[in-house]
């Protein structure tokens, strides 16, 4: 099994045992994933912004408009901090001081490189996707000339990265076991609603198959 390099800012101070460098579980927690969140420093503010986004093999791809401040922000080749969370239970103890939530997460440091190969930006774009709706790339208009000349691609090295996770039941104070209060996990999880169409779509077009048996299966 393939690990990236531990460095001090992907060692946690603290509960060791459920980080992991482990590209297994990066990749996995990346796939299920469809936001990430990513902090930077502009002037002498931080800034942390949403998005999407896609991955192809050891690295993570973004794109937006060339316009987009974010991106011509990004672009430029500076530090950013990436994280991509999962939330998967809450846990609820017999104490308020013990209740948790059961998660798996991704932290990446890395440098944005600005995507100029032609063929690695159609990639990435079909990645982006894929990852978002697995099936649509082949079905849609795929982007033109003009699309392209729009669209600015980055991607950050999955290099300096950590998963960390919580998993199990409740971890109450043996005095407190005897407590009349519920206690243990309500499971979370993403699932999809029914499909709502268009309102001008052609009625005759079906809703295709990938779309109504979506959902972000975990990754084993």
């Amino acid at each position: 099994m393939t690990h990236v390099g531990t460095t001090p800012r992907t060692t946690p101070s603290r509960l060791a045992k459920r980080s992991t460098q482990e590209l297994e579980q990066i990749y996995a927690i990346l796939d299920e994933g469809l936001f990430c969140h990513i902090a930077y420093i502009e002037g002498n503010s931080p800034m942390l912004l949403p998005t999407g986004y896609g991955r192809i093999g050891d690295k993570l791809y973004i794109h937006g408009s060339v316009g987009s401040h974010l991106m011509r922000s990004l672009a430029d080749g500076r530090e950013v901090c990436l994280a991509v969370s999962l939330l998967d239970g809450l846990v609820l103890a017999r104490s308020a001081f013990h209740h948790s939530v059961n998660y798996r997460s991704v932290v990446l440091f890395a440098k944005g490189e600005l995507v100029t190969d032609e063929q690695e930006r159609w990639d990435a774009l079909e990645a982006f996707t894929e990852h978002v709706m697995p099936g649509r790339w082949a079905e849609v208009r795929q982007p033109s000339a003009s699309d392209m000349k729009k669209t600015m691609v980055i991607a950050f090295p999955i290099v300096e990265a950590s998963a960390k996770m919580r998993t199990g039941n409740v971890n109450d104070d043996e005095e407190d076991l005897s407590l009349p209060v519920w206690a243990g996990v309500l499971p979370l999880s993403l699932q999809a609603s029914s499909p709502i169409p268009d309102p001008i779509l052609n009625p005759e077009i079906a809703v295709p198959a990938y779309v109504e048996q979506y959902n972000r299966q975990r990754k084993a």
